[in-house]
């Protein structure tokens, strides 16, 4: 049950803590419980977004982020998140948008902010625009090791050997304990054919800094060449310990695609059981006529639709549905459903132009499923 003595900052700082332990799930409770109370806080859809891109549930993580920027549009968390998001979907264009309207806006004195958005767009193999924002951040904190590290691996990117390990160099002199710089100037150097100045970075970086098998391989074959170590040596075995630490834990991609294997299964399984069900009631007309309805039904069937939402479905009349569709939104609770439809419409005229007609129930749930929003079963 939500706590309403506790304020929506208190909610939202209880959640960032979670996640920052790695525990999305139980930070994504505490965020819904906390828009149950507070369903207009900006920073509680904003973590909702982050935490369901984390679990790399990226249609649910954009959403989040869309409800935020229609409360607050130039809320620069809610955009980079969104940008962020863009970037999983391949909308590379809209992602660049997104992302320029942050500097437009001049958030380019939120240090972090822009680290974050460079590093969103080295993971998705956009270089030069993640230079533009690290150099963003250089220009004012020249003397980030981070910021100086992330354009070392940007131009090794680029295919400027020279300059990424000049640039890798200068990092780590910065900051000899910033392990992450190190270990990539160690692989670039291994790469160049400098083996002892690669060894030389490896070697000065713990096993639990590691968080790739490559750079721990390299460095136990460069101490068995260089310092003549046998298989057997006990120099190695913290290493070793370590490859199967990260040789036993669980692939990402792989919970991803089994996720979305079940997810799968389910919607078969679902969709053929109304099918059967249809089919049933099909045989049954044939061989036996339905009963009349009472008189208070004027001799009609009752009214009966299913709508599917994502992986939700939803039952009843057209006006009962979109109640529960209401209902099962978290940031609705205790709304209208004229509120809802009226919000919702609004939302998806903002994110695609398509205008979704509010004057009924009914209206609102098929100009939806023409804009792709939803599926109606029957």
């Amino acid at each position: 049950m939500a706590n309403p003595f506790l304020s929506s900052e208190e909610y939202d700082e209880r959640a960032h803590q979670l996640y920052n332990e790695g525990r999305y799930d139980e930070a994504l409770d505490v965020l819904r419980e906390g828009l149950t109370v507070y369903p207009h806080s900006v920073e509680l859809h904003v973590g909702v977004g982050y935490a369901r891109l984390a679990r790399e549930e990226f249609a649910w993580a954009r959403r989040s982020f869309d409800e935020a920027l229609v409360l607050d549009g130039e809320h620069e968390d809610a955009l980079a998140g969104l940008g962020e998001t863009l970037l999983k979907f391949g909308d590379h264009d809209a992602a660049r948008a997104t992302m320029q309207r942050l500097l437009d806006l001049g958030y380019q004195d939120d240090l972090e902010l822009m680290l974050q958005v460079a590093r969103a767009l080295f993971r998705e193999d956009l270089p030069e625009e993640a230079r533009r924002f690290a150099e963003v951040v250089i220009a004012q904190a020249p003397e980030s090791a981070e910021a100086v590290a992330l354009l070392g691996y940007i131009q090794h990117r680029l295919g400027d050997e020279e300059a990424a390990v000049a640039t890798l160099r200068r990092a780590v002199q910065l900051d000899g304990d910033y392990a992450e710089g190190r270990i990539y100037l160690g692989n670039v150097l291994y790469d160049l054919g400098d083996h002892d100045a690669a060894l030389y970075h490896l070697d000065r970086t713990r096993p639990e800094e590691h968080w790739d098998e490559l750079g721990i391989w390299r460095l136990m074959e460069l101490k068995k060449t260089i310092y003549k170590l046998t298989d057997e040596d006990s120099e190695l075995k913290p290493w070793e310990a370590r490859l199967v630490e990260l040789a036993s834990g669980t692939d990402s991609l792989d919970d991803m695609l089994a996720d979305i294997e079940q997810r799968f299964n389910e919607e078969v399984l679902e969709s053929g059981r109304s099918q059967l069900e249809l089919f049933g009631a099909l045989l049954a007309d044939l061989v036996e006529p339905r009963a009349v309805q009472p008189p208070e039904l004027g001799g009609k069937r009752a009214p009966g639709h299913t709508v599917q939402v994502d992986g939700s479905r939803f039952d009843g009349s057209w006006a009962e549905i979109v109640r529960k569709m209401c209902d099962a939104d978290g940031g609705y609770a205790g709304r209208s459903v004229d509120a809802y439809m009226s919000v919702e419409a609004q939302r998806a005229f903002e994110r695609s132009g398509v205008q979704i007609s509010t004057a009924d129930p009914e209206s609102f749930i098929r100009d939806s499923a023409e804009a792709g929003l939803l599926r109606i079963v029957r």
